[in-house]
């Protein structure tokens, strides 16, 4: 949330994910069972790449060194569509 309060104020307009799955959200997966689980994470999956569609760049917010397999589909996803990628990291020890 930090970045994208600094991105917006320095007049970028930010598109961001919708939720956080790894990171506080994980009452959205509580209760699902698996084929809903895998249709909603298929959803979320396109739905992010429609919105790299829409960017004219992405940015990575890489807390603790940590991409995740979704993460890294969609950076493979704006490579492939020309879409520059610029990243955030914040390693914790």
């Amino acid at each position: 949330m930090d970045a994208q309060k600094r991105l917006t104020l320095a007049g970028y307009i930010v598109i961001s994910v919708g939720l956080f799955g790894h990171a506080g959200d994980q009452e959205v997966w509580d209760g699902m069972d698996e084929g809903t689980l895998s249709k909603t994470k298929e959803m979320l999956d396109d739905m992010h790449k429609r919105k790299i569609d829409m960017a004219d760049e992405i940015y990575v917010i890489n807390v603790g060194g940590y991409i995740g397999d979704s993460t890294r589909s969609e950076i493979q996803y704006a490579e492939e569509h020309g879409k520059p990628v610029r990243y955030y990291q914040n390693i914790r020890k």
